[in-house]
Formats: C-alpha cells, sequence, structure tokens
C-alpha cells in the first residue's frame, strides 16, 4: 500500500452477502487475466470492493500485466510477498478469527510467497487455471479482515 497505509475502518454495506455473491458469480465467468482477474485486484480486491464500496486494490488494478511484471510492482512497492502487501493495507487476524469475506493467504511455491483467495466458511475461494476453485481453510496461514 506504500505511503496511504492501512485501511483499517471498512465497514461491511448492508447488502454485503447479496454483494458477494453476485461478485462471485462474476469472477467465475471472467478469464484470468494479470492485472484485472488475479488473485489479487481481480478476486481478493473484489470481492474486498464488493463487500465495502470501498477499492482496496485501485493501485495495483492494471499497473501489471504478466507474473514478471506483477511481481516487480509488489517489489518496488516495497514487499518480499503478497501476504506482507496485504498486511500494509488490512488488518491481519489469526486465521481463526477469519469470517466470510476475508481475504486469506495460501502459501506456494512462486515468487509471491502466497495466492490470495477469499474465505466462504471452511473453504476458501481461490483462481484456478479452469476458474474459480476452493481450497481448505486450514490450508492458509494468514487473514485479514474485511470490514
Amino acid at each position: 500500500m506504500g505511503a496511504e497505509g492501512m485501511i483499517s475502518e471498512l465497514k461491511r454495506l448492508p447488502d454485503w452477502r447479496r454483494r458477494f455473491e453476485e461478485a462471485i458469480d462474476e469472477i467465475k465467468a471472467r478469464p484470468f487475466a494479470w492485472g484485472n482477474h488475479d488473485c489479487g485486484p481481480g478476486l481478493a480486491g473484489r470481492l474486498a470492493l464488493a463487500i465495502t464500496g470501498i477499492d482496496c486494490a485501485a493501485q495495483y488494478r492494471g499497473t501489471y500485466d504478466s507474473a514478471s511484471s506483477a511481481l516487480r510492482v509488489m517489489r518496488e512497492a516495497g514487499f518480499d510477498n503478497l501476504g506482507d502487501l496485504v498486511a500494509a493495507i488490512l488488518p491481519e487476524v489469526h486465521i481463526s478469527a477469519a469470517s466470510i469475506g476475508d481475504i486469506a493467504a495460501v502459501p506456494d511455491d512462486t515468487p509471491f510467497g502466497f495466492a490470495l483467495g477469499v474465505v466462504n466458511g471452511e473453504r476458501i475461494f481461490v483462481l484456478k487455471a479452469e476458474g474459480v476453485g476452493t481450497v481448505d481453510l486450514l490450508d492458509a496461514t494468514r487473514a485479514f479482515k474485511v470490514g
């Protein structure tokens, strides 16, 4: 997030649950695209926007178009991994305190260190090559409160 700092005053909209479900349907219909429809701006950022009306990923959306340019943007912003980037934007909570709509960071073996997903009960929505999938909540090692 750089100089802007953490967005800790996010509030969920009264109809956040409906907006969350509609956003998931939209996300499922879109193909993967770096910088617009990836695990950051496309999944985690899009769902946080649906829930709160605030675009937490605005400064990153559209600023890269490949894995290498995404990594460059992340590193130029001062972060070694996606988990630390999200921690600069949203308050971190223990994974056991994560609720529907919160962001989860699942460790992976890419240079990003984590893939981002969105908590949906005991599962996490994630983007996969074939579209939206889910993984177990216990696969995540970090979680971030969205409102």
